[in-house]
């Protein structure tokens, strides 16, 4: 992270999505791109200045010369990545390749590190991770800028001003419950220490790894009166939940929820919003924004400073922050990064709109409050908690 870099983000999104309902939102004005590379780099793209094509047509062409994306960590019903996935293949013609799909942010990072010399599809070209993994990968040396046409309407506390990251979306953290399993649905985080839950509450993720459990660690913490930058108190609250057999100390999903193994799933309410639209019914699934702790989260986009497909890289940019690519997001129940823009153009379906759910109250930590509380977790998880979350056997 640069020094004195600090992103107040969340409280100034909010603003501006209220700026955005009241018809004053900024208009679109084409930014450009940053410097990458043309083909697979040893060294960063950063520093090898190469141009990036001028318009569409010819990003689209190079894009397309290329021939392939290589994406990590994008579960096909997270935010409707599956439709935004297929159509982007669809429009330009290119193939993807989904590594990982269940990797956290962490494991992200990892893989660009761990393949910065490999030109083969094990090496991502593009990363969606969590808000405090975007300056830690700029930090390192892992991104190379680049700005999408859309720039001007991304908030500017929401991205990188040299264009290393930017936010896509954010949501909030729910409880995801399986009616056929659990009666009596908990309506705050208290009530997960209640014993009827016994051997039924799971994270989504390793809380060592994986940004949404770092953060539902914290939104306990907020719960349990504590900090979001000390979260103690939240990591005490898992102490006591994993103590009391509560915890079930496996990565959970939508089909373990299904199957009554993670009734209650810890997780972001459009994963849960998306899941019971998928089970259909069958289980019946219910949705709670929890009543004493609701906290935000926003995601980033960045592509890798060693992407062996760079150009495809960027259209895929193109394509998630045009209108096309963010409304594809809002169907998943993502609220979108320049959801005040289509907002204020009128470009987003009404049902679309109806769909989202009532999320007031939120908070919006700022960046250093992610990064400590980030540090603090990884760090005490083990020793605090001693769950060893993993993926399900």
């Amino acid at each position: 992270m640069k020094p004195g870099m600090q992103h107040a983000l969340y409280s100034v999104l909010i603003g501006a999505i209220i700026f955005a309902l009241s018809g004053c939102a900024p208009a679109v004005a084409p930014a450009p791109g940053a410097a990458a590379p043309e083909a697979a780099a040893t060294e960063p793209a950063a520093e090898a200045a190469a141009e990036v094509p001028a318009g569409m047509e010819e990003l689209v062409a190079a894009a397309q010369a290329e021939g392939e994306l290589t994406t990590i960590a994008l579960p096909r019903n997270w935010c409707n990545y599956g439709e935004a996935l297929d159509a982007f293949s669809a429009k330009y013609g290119i193939k993807i390749n989904e590594l990982n799909p269940d990797a956290g942010s962490g494991d992200e990072l990892e893989a660009i590190r761990a393949n910065k010399d490999n030109k083969g599809p094990q090496a991502p070209d593009v990363i969606d991770v969590g808000f405090a993994f975007g300056p830690q990968a700029q930090a390192e040396g892992l991104l190379q800028p680049y700005k999408v046409s859309t720039w001007d309407t991304i908030p500017d506390e929401a991205k990188d001003p040299e264009g290393y990251w930017y936010g896509d979306y954010y949501g909030v953290m729910s409880f995801m419950v399986n009616k056929d399993v659990v009666p009596n649905t908990p309506q705050s985080w208290a009530d997960l220490l209640k014993d009827e839950y016994s051997a039924q509450v799971a994270l989504s993720g390793d809380p060592r790894t994986s940004n949404q459990a770092i953060l539902s660690v914290q939104n306990a913490s907020l719960a349990a009166g504590g900090t979001l930058e000390d979260p103690t108190k939240g990591l005490e609250f898992f102490a006591e939940l994993n103590g009391k057999g509560n915890l079930v100390p496996v990565i959970s999903n939508n089909a373990l929820v299904a199957r009554g193994e993670t009734p209650i799933r810890i997780t972001w309410d459009y994963l849960a919003l998306g899941g019971a639209d998928e089970m259909a019914g069958n289980p019946p699934i219910e949705v709670v924004i929890p009543s004493d702790g609701r906290l935000a989260g926003v995601y980033l986009q960045a592509i890798s400073a060693y992407a062996p497909h760079p150009n495809a890289a960027k259209l895929w940019m193109e394509f998630l922050y045009s209108d096309e690519g963010q409304i594809i997001w809002m169907k998943g129940y993502c609220h979108p990064i320049r959801e005040p823009d289509l907002r204020a153009r009128n470009v987003v379906p009404q049902e679309l709109l109806d769909k989202l759910p009532d999320v007031s109250g939120a908070v919006f930590p700022t960046n250093d409050q992610l990064v400590q509380g980030k540090e603090a977790i990884v760090a005490n998880w083990d020793a605090v908690v001693g769950a060893n979350v993993t993926d399900a056997q």
